[in-house]
């Protein structure tokens, strides 16, 4: 479980397609920290540590079906992932309810600036299928971009729109971010839940 509170935007140091699946190399400050098995959202993905190095660095390992619905698979050596560890139940709940369980891709396709944050579009493929189990966002509701927990400003049927403060821009990989830059989605699990009760009600 997470909260959505990035860490770091640490980088990737090397990223080996192993038949179906990707092993990807990270350092980043608190890898020092870490212990085999661990949990660690990367770009809100969570993933399991399965090496530790000496040299600060840490290997976790990628699936197929991860690959096939989150940008995990576009990394390469020198990108910038957003990380964080999992959430310690005695702590303040800083975001929201973040499973690291990504849901779909988004593009970004437009930033714009505005007196000292900027906002981001971002546009995703939907059906109504999707919508029945929750696959989209509302009006001031939450939605999780490459791991950061956000508020969408302005939700529309297959886009929607989230402001960045400076502090996020300089400390995630927001900073990396472009005009069709692939992110990660993650939709609120609540928002998720309320609709599969519908969906079984209804049956």
């Amino acid at each position: 479980m997470f909260s959505g509170i990035v860490e770091e935007a640490a980088t990737v140091v090397n990223a080996e397609r192993v038949d179906g699946n990707v092993n990807l190399t990270v350092r980043c400050s608190f890898a020092d920290e870490l212990h085999i098995d661990q949990s660690v959202a990367h770009n809100g993905v969570c993933l399991t540590v399965v090496e530790l190095k000496p040299d600060s660095t840490y290997v976790v390992t990628a699936i197929r079906e991860t690959l096939e619905r989150s940008n995990i698979g576009d990394l390469e050596a020198g990108s910038l992932v957003n990380l964080e560890r999992s959430m310690l139940m005695n702590g303040r709940l800083d975001g929201h309810i973040v499973q690291g369980h990504v849901d779909t891709t988004a593009v970004c396709t437009a930033i714009e600036e505005a007196d000292g944050s900027t906002y981001f579009t971002f546009k995703y493929t939907t059906t109504p299928e999707m919508v029945v189990k929750g696959y989209m966002t509302v009006e001031k509701g939450s939605v999780t971009v490459n791991g950061v927990s956000l508020t969408v400003c302005d939700s529309e049927p297959d886009q929607f729109r989230v402001a960045i403060i400076p502090f996020t821009f300089e400390h995630t990989n927001f900073r990396a971010i472009r005009v069709g830059t692939r992110v990660n989605l993650e939709f609120d699990i609540i928002g998720k839940y309320l609709a599969r009760m519908v969906e079984l009600k209804n049956l």
